[in-house]
């Protein structure tokens, strides 16, 4: 088995039964040498365990004697789904700029919906970045700005539209208020805020304030801004897009442009309660967009580990 591979068709030639992708994932995961999730012993001789004369990843520990499989912990972990169709949606997954929606990947794999849509919330939780750190510092320059995702009331049903006026918050209610930070030429972020934030205390939290910081003339942001390095700002009401060549925000609002037609190309409506997923979902994508789509599938790999989603844990109100 060869597992060379560096486009779709060639990956499921590469990996053509659930057994070579399990062999794929125990490479990635723990570099040829198993590792005992249990009490994390590293050892390449841990006992294998036949089934009807046949070993199919099941081993046990020489240590603690606790029986493991290399999808212990992570997403793959107790799924009906075969680890093939696991790793056909990955690959589909970490290669769709604007990602794939769960009808289409249904239709894909031969399997509901509902299995779609929750096998994606599981990658999403997986291809996330850590957000350690701020971005920015050192003198370099941060851009930010907001989008707001959510249709108008007027072109709702009339139950949804008396749902929302029943709560009394107006118009807005089926809005929700994405801030977007990016370094020229690094990583971008994006954040939900929610309804007991600022758009300033977000950009705040994730650039540091050693930076050039780059928006429009939002008053919050005028007012976080004197704690920077430098703030530069456009002022989009009068036409004004581009300063002395390098005050503008036309990095992140590119950024929001394609985030806005993964949104209303792919997902169509998201639900403020999982917007944040789906921000982390293209965030990871973005920033990982110089690497090539079976890097991004082998990294989507190895951040399985500890991804356990609870189906209803993810529809809970």
């Amino acid at each position: 088995m060869t597992t060379q591979f560096n486009s779709f068709a060639s990956m499921l030639t590469a990996l053509p039964t659930d057994s070579a992708c399990r062999e794929y994932l125990e490479m990635k995961r723990w570099n040829g040498t198993s590792v005992c999730p249990h009490c994390g012993l590293v050892d390449a001789n841990h006992y294998k365990l036949n089934v009807k004369g046949e070993f199919r990843g099941m081993y046990k520990c020489k240590s603690c004697k606790q029986r493991f499989t290399v999808t212990l912990g992570t997403m793959f972990e107790g799924s009906p789904i075969s680890l093939r169709k696991w790793f056909i949606a990955t690959y589909i997954f970490a290669s769709h700029k604007k990602g794939i929606s769960s009808h289409q990947l249904a239709r894909d794999l031969g399997v509901t919906q509902k299995t779609a849509w929750f096998m994606l919330h599981r990658l999403r939780s997986a291809f996330t970045d850590n957000n350690e750190g701020q971005l920015g510092g050192g003198g370099n320059i941060v851009e930010a700005d907001t989008t707001i995702v959510g249709g108008k009331v007027k072109n709702m049903s009339n139950k949804k539209r008396k749902e929302i006026f029943d709560r009394k918050r107006g118009s807005w209610d089926n809005k929700t208020h994405v801030a977007g930070m990016i370094e020229r030429n690094g990583n971008i972020r994006f954040d939900v805020i929610d309804a007991n934030e600022t758009e300033g205390a977000i950009v705040k939290k994730h650039v540091d304030t050693n930076s050039l910081l780059m928006t429009d003339t939002a008053g919050t942001l005028r007012v976080i801004g004197k704690e920077f390095l430098y703030h530069g700002t456009v002022d989009h009401s009068k036409n004004e897009y581009v300063k002395e060549a390098i005050i503008h925000t036309n990095t992140i609002e590119g950024a929001f442009s394609m985030f806005d037609r993964m949104v209303v190309g792919t997902y169509h409506s998201i639900t403020p309660k999982h917007m944040q997923a789906y921000c982390n979902e293209l965030g990871f994508r973005y920033n990982s967009r110089k690497i090539t789509d079976k890097v991004r599938f082998d990294m989507a790999l190895v951040q399985t580990e500890g991804v356990k989603l609870n189906y209803n844990t993810l529809i809970a109100k």
